[in-house]
């Protein structure tokens, strides 16, 4: 795929879309380190799971994510990602390239009746976890990620948390 946030510009154009007055839409924020049993299962913090949308119904999409995390999508924020994606052009090469990586690794992986999704061995393989995980809620998805990989991430990134700030809030001219 390249180098980080190839897609940068076409992924926060999904999100960018308005919601109906009156739909509860999922929304995540915070960090929870939590362990991983030898199934592949990981409990969601309760601080996240009260902020799905009850559109979601309690089922969720884990797919790759970027810089080797994993992305956990409730459906109602899948389903907003995957009617952007069916807007892409299939005779742009990256627009199919990104669509058929977003798909290979996409499981659908529900919440069992002890607040658990399950990692596909697959996806862990790629993203580095073991028997620890750090979860993060990032507004419309969550976040998983090995406690090495993500701060061998934060360690090896170029710029600081100010810096960056200044990018993104800079006026576009």
């Amino acid at each position: 795929m390249g180098k980080s946030g190839e897609f940068g510009n076409i992924l926060p154009a999904v999100f960018k879309q308005k919601s109906n007055h009156g739909v509860v839409v999922s929304s995540f924020k915070g960090s929870f380190s939590y362990s991983v049993d030898n199934k592949g299962r990981v409990a969601l913090p309760a601080k996240l799971r009260k902020n799905l949308a009850t559109s979601a119904k309690g089922n969720f999409v884990i797919t790759r994510g970027f810089e080797r995390c994993l992305y956990l999508y409730p459906q109602d924020e899948w389903n907003k990602l995957e009617q952007f994606v069916r807007g892409l052009s299939f005779l742009d090469a990256q627009h199919r390239f990104y669509s058929r990586k977003l798909f290979e690794h996409a499981t659908d992986s529900p919440i069992d009746s002890q607040s658990r999704i399950t990692i596909p061995q697959e996806l862990m393989k790629f993203s580095g976890i073991s028997d620890e995980v750090r979860i993060l809620g990032v507004l419309d998805r969550i976040e998983i990620w090995s406690p090495a990989v993500y701060e061998e991430y934060l360690k090896n990134h170029p710029d600081t948390y100010e810096t960056v700030a200044e990018q993104v809030f800079k006026p576009q001219q």
